[in-house]
């Protein structure tokens, strides 16, 4: 077995909690991932699991080693991606991974339009909260994070294009006359959303703590509004039609609206189905730009990123 293939088996165990859930991931069979498991222990020269029950769990030499091993495998295969990209752009793999909004309302019709241009890339997206996107982008296993600011822990992270985006607080139109921003129940993500990190540092500054109620997703908390369960922080993106259909109408709040622009952020190189796909963003006529031009309210978007 590989070098590759051996940490892919413990990133699997450390991953999963157990040697059988990690075989189950991989195709393999159990004696083939401990077989694997312990040539690596061997390799590294101290364990990296040890016995718990039935199970195992990792050493803390084994948790160390875990995070490292995440970037290895993700460099590897970014290194396989660059190279194929290279050699035919047209033909190459793109790796995004997008905050929930964003993949649910602002790239879905860019993707179509890139994907009529250039038939031939092989498109990987994964959608999840924002703490699970700039893991992604830290650990090298995708080429392009779509999402708000990167944090500071995503180093070496550059900001390639940006785009508008408002976040406005919002409540179906039955409540919005009695909303007070201190007693109306708030709607709130799940933990690890950006969107609700942003709406607590709102609800902070103004020494507010309103009843709260946690929906597990992003349509979740949409459709909680606009059936009257409570009001909410959300980007615009995401309740365009439920604005124009007037099952949800703003509502006013100090601080409010917030302007979070969107951000696609990759690694210093860019691989090429990436350049491709930022050369897209910037061209289409869907308000993205290349960092440093000028918004439409007037200022300027840092050139140096994150």
């Amino acid at each position: 077995m590989t070098t590759s293939a051996r940490l892919r088996a413990f990133v699997a165990v450390a991953e999963t909690g157990s040697v059988w859930a990690a075989a189950r991931r991989l195709a393999l069979t159990e004696s083939a991932v401990s077989a694997a498991v312990s040539a690596l222990s061997k390799d590294v020269g101290v364990p990296l699991v040890e016995r718990e029950g039935r199970g195992v769990r990792l050493t803390r030499a084994g948790e160390s080693y875990a995070g490292h091993a995440r970037v290895i495998l993700g460099l590897h295969e970014e290194a396989v991606v660059a190279a194929r990209g290279e050699a035919d752009p047209g033909s190459g793999l793109l790796r995004l991974a997008a905050v929930t909004t964003a993949g649910e309302h602002v790239l879905p019709s860019v993707l179509a339009r890139f994907l009529d241009r250039h038939p031939r890339v092989e498109l990987r997206l994964n959608v999840g909260t924002s703490d699970q996107v700039w893991a992604s982008l830290a650990n090298h296993d995708i080429d392009l994070a779509i999402g708000g600011r990167p944090p500071a822990s995503v180093r070496e992270a550059r900001v390639f294009a940006v785009r508008d985006n408002e976040l406005l607080v919002v409540a179906a139109p039955a409540l919005a006359p009695a909303f007070d921003p201190a007693t109306t129940t708030w709607l709130q993500r799940e933990p690890g959303s950006g969107t609700r990190a942003t709406s607590e540092a709102l609800l902070a500054a103004r020494d507010l703590d309103p009843p709260a109620l946690t929906l597990g997703s992003n349509g979740a908390v949409v459709a909680g509004a606009v059936a009257g369960l409570g009001a909410t922080l959300v980007s615009r993106d995401a309740v365009e039609r439920q604005l124009a259909s007037g099952e949800l109408v703003p509502v006013p709040m100090a601080g409010t609206p917030l302007h979070r622009p969107w951000h696609a952020v990759g690694q210093r190189r860019l691989t090429a189905g990436s350049r491709l796909f930022v050369e897209h963003l910037c061209g289409a006529e869907d308000g993205w730009r290349s960092p440093g031009r000028s918004t439409a309210r007037g200022s300027r978007e840092d050139r140096s990123g994150p």
